[in-house]
């Protein structure tokens, strides 16, 4: 049978061509097939893996081969130093969304309780992040996804965070009334037609979940337009979008007629998130 040592260096020159972390992928998958820690593999390189190991690690090989994220293998993904549940159902948690629990929790205090619309909430990342970090917070989580919202849901049990309710919506339309002191979205904002659909982790992602019309900014418009029925006077509303459609963004949010219009930048120094606040009449 084969050892811990060879199978990671065979892997990791078949997965050489498709992926700039071969190595880590190898070391993952091998991680997943025997269920140890990569320290593991380092103490035990000569260990060798049993016929059913090996056939099972070379599912996961063929797998991420063809392209399949590592996140979609494996069922899970860290956000915020948790891990997340996930599938295709929902889009893979990314560094750059955590951007938006920065901004959000400079913004609400931890002895206040107020009421946070996460729209578009996917597997949870956002809304359970904020509902864990901010337990008297109470949180409303939409997506009109039934099983991304089963995904989510499984997520908030296994982070026991209980102050957060799931609503299956097409962005507001089926949330109940409420005055939101904070609403947050990543929306799909890439463009139809751009070719970046077509390469690497995205190809295997929810295209509802990623891409909109009017080049991105379809279902941005939509958010901003109707945040503003759900907003208290002076409440937020953060929106993550493309690196590119930062200057686009603010104009759709003065268009509305919301002030204090902000675009923040993500640890890669990207405009990544504008906010702006509902002054209601």
């Amino acid at each position: 049978m084969p050892s811990i040592n060879h199978l990671i260096s065979t892997a990791a020159t078949q997965l050489a061509t498709g992926s700039d972390s071969a190595q880590l992928d190898a070391e993952i998958l091998l991680c997943l097939t025997i269920n140890k820690p990569r320290s593991y593999l380092r103490a035990w390189p000569d260990q060798e893996l049993t016929a059913s190991q090996e056939n099972q690690f070379n599912d996961y090989l063929n797998q991420r081969i063809i392209g399949t994220p590592i996140a979609y293998i494996t069922g899970y993904k860290e956000f915020w130093s948790r891990d997340f549940k996930v599938t295709s159902d929902v889009l893979i948690p990314r560094p750059e969304t955590e951007l938006i629990i920065e901004l959000c929790l400079k913004l609400i205090h931890q002895d206040t309780t107020p009421k946070i619309l996460d729209l578009g909430t996917g597997s949870g990342i956002i809304g359970i992040t904020l509902a864990a970090e901010r337990p008297n917070a109470l949180i409303f989580a939409s997506d009109f996804s039934a099983n991304a919202l089963r995904i989510a849901r499984l997520n908030a049990q296994s982070h026991n965070t209980k102050n957060i309710n799931f609503y299956e919506s097409d962005w507001l339309k089926a949330i109940p009334k409420n005055q939101f002191e904070l609403i947050v979205s990543n929306p799909p904002y890439i463009a139809r037609d751009d070719l970046h659909l077509t390469q690497g982790d995205l190809r295997f992602e929810p295209s509802s979940a990623l891409s909109a019309n009017e080049n991105g900014l379809s279902d941005i418009k939509i958010i901003i337009d109707n945040a503003r029925n759900y907003l208290t006077s002076s409440g937020q509303l953060i929106i993550e979008h493309g690196y590119n459609q930062a200057e686009v963004v603010q104009q759709i949010f003065k268009v509305f007629n919301y002030y204090n219009i902000n675009t923040h930048t993500d640890l890669s120094g990207q405009p990544r998130v504008t906010s702006g606040q509902w002054r209601s009449n």
